[in-house]
């Protein structure tokens, strides 16, 4: 037996009782198991939808439910419904829910320079590339006497939610902070999961500090979402509300944004995932190290690869394999590998429809020449070209925004900007001749739709300009 094949029979051993077994041919796996590869062009349109669902989200039933109530509890009986739920979901005792000045010092001291630069730089590329997408304000005649524009005014209080889970992630209060502050908006409260200890990590709280946010709460779960939706004795209610979390932070966030006095809410942000593209050409082992760095967010994260090529999908399920082997969240990354899927069409242009139809949160396009695919891409979070383009800086540093919508919203939504924190409004001023020029076409329409308080409005004015026109003319003769 050759080194390649003893290490690919050890990962087979180590992974046979998680449900994941490495590929060696097309005929190593079942039909239905998740290692298998799929011929595209064999499935019947009923087959390809159900190929590119989700996973299904657990109990969702029990999560309306139960974050139903827990919306309810934090509405009737605020931080003391709080220091509650956080002693019974984070194990935690809490004296106070805000970040204190002491606390952000200590976590100042607890991260190191290295990590510190790190996040300033990010930051840096983050407001750059958001202030470059910044919408600007503008007026112009759209008939004479008619005059329109558009003026931007930041969200007066936006809420941002920084998952914790198995772990921090400072990039997400980067990647929120940066363009809530940027866009001006006047109150930012950003809500963390304590740790066992009771305090936020520090490197979100050096990030947020970084961004220049001072109310950090300590708070987690859908109760954080209660919390920021219609405020507590301690927490600000928040217009909008922002950040990726679990199966019952977005249900939290969908069932606030349709109660009554509710906050609106960026996008649907679950479960991560990404979609790759390859070609025969490309590096097996870089296309396996994007699959995992997404299933390493948590076992409901989904990978896809679509290729043309049956030889790289098989090399690629290897290089998955062996990677996994070592990484420490590799349990993590075996259960959402369950949700895999390997798919081959007939050329590239077939896996660019594949991927429109699933609407990945990420898309990667590791094939020669792919900004020649680039205009082909329909509905995607954020897309990545190249080999040399992993997810992984476009999730720290790069510049562009890692909130992104999940669970096929790229359909129609977009991930986070400058936008998602202004209200575009739109103004109008109409002189006397603009009136005369546009009014006769509003009471038309307004008489067609059989609203007629909506031409008299305008009706009205028409006549006056008339009658002053009229004795105008008297006067004159």
């Amino acid at each position: 037996m050759s080194k390649a094949s003893t290490r690919a029979e050890g990962a087979r051993t180590e992974f046979a009782g998680r449900g994941v077994a490495p590929s060696v041919g097309s005929n190593a796996h079942p039909p239905d198991s998740p290692w298998s590869t799929v011929a595209w062009g064999t499935l019947d349109a009923t087959r390809r939808r159900t190929l590119l669902d989700r996973p299904a989200q657990a109990t969702a039933s029990e999560t309306r439910s139960g974050v139903a109530r827990i919306i309810e509890q934090v509405r009737a009986d605020g931080d003391g419904c709080l220091r509650a739920l956080t002693r019974r979901f984070d194990g935690v005792q809490l004296d106070g829910l805000r970040v204190d000045d002491a606390e952000f010092a200590a976590a100042e001291q607890r991260v190191s320079a290295e990590l510190r630069a790190a996040m300033q730089r990010a930051a840096d590329r983050i407001r750059t590339f958001h202030a470059a997408g910044a919408p600007l304000p503008y007026s112009i005649d759209t008939a004479p006497g008619v005059r329109c524009g558009r003026v931007l005014r930041p969200i007066e209080t936006v809420g941002l939610y920084v998952p914790a889970g198995s772990a921090p992630l400072p990039s997400t209060a980067l990647m929120l902070g940066v363009p809530a502050k940027q866009a001006g908006c006047p109150n930012v409260v950003l809500c963390s999961p304590p740790d066992a200890e009771g305090r936020v990590d520090p490197s979100v709280l050096v990030a947020a500090r970084l961004c220049g946010i001072r109310d950090v709460f300590k708070l987690g779960g859908a109760q954080a979402i209660a919390a920021m939706a219609f405020g507590t004795e301690s927490v600000p209610a928040c217009d909008k509300l922002f950040g990726p979390g679990n199966a019952w932070v977005t249900e939290a966030k969908q069932q606030v944004s349709t109660m009554p006095g509710g906050p609106a809410i960026d996008m649907p942000a679950g479960p991560s995932e990404v979609l790759v593209i390859a070609d025969a050409a490309a590096n097996a082992d870089f296309v396996a190290a994007d699959l995992l760095s997404q299933a390493e967010h948590g076992p409901d994260s989904q990978v896809l690869l679509v290729s043309d090529s049956a030889s790289l999908i098989e090399r690629v399920k290897h290089a998955v394999a062996e990677q996994l082997r070592t990484l420490p969240r590799r349990d993590t990354a075996a259960a959402s590998l369950q949700h895999a899927r390997w798919i081959l069409t007939d050329d590239l242009d077939v896996a660019l429809q594949v991927s429109n139809l699933y609407a990945p949160e990420h898309l990667i396009l590791q094939v020669e020449r792919p900004d020649a695919y680039l205009d082909a891409v329909r509905a995607a979070g954020s897309v990545f070209l190249g080999a040399l383009s992993p997810e992984a800086l476009g999730d720290y540093c790069s510049g562009t925004n890692h909130v992104l919508p999940t669970y096929g919203a790229a359909r129609a939504y977009s991930g986070v900007s400058l936008t998602s924190f202004m209200r575009l409004i739109t103004v109008q001023s109409v002189t006397a001749e603009g009136l005369r020029a546009i009014g006769p076409d509003a009471v038309a329409l307004a008489e067609a739709e059989r609203l007629h308080a909506h031409a008299r409005a305008v009706s009205l004015r028409l006549d006056a300009l008339d009658a002053m026109a009229s004795a105008d003319g008297e006067s004159g003769a």
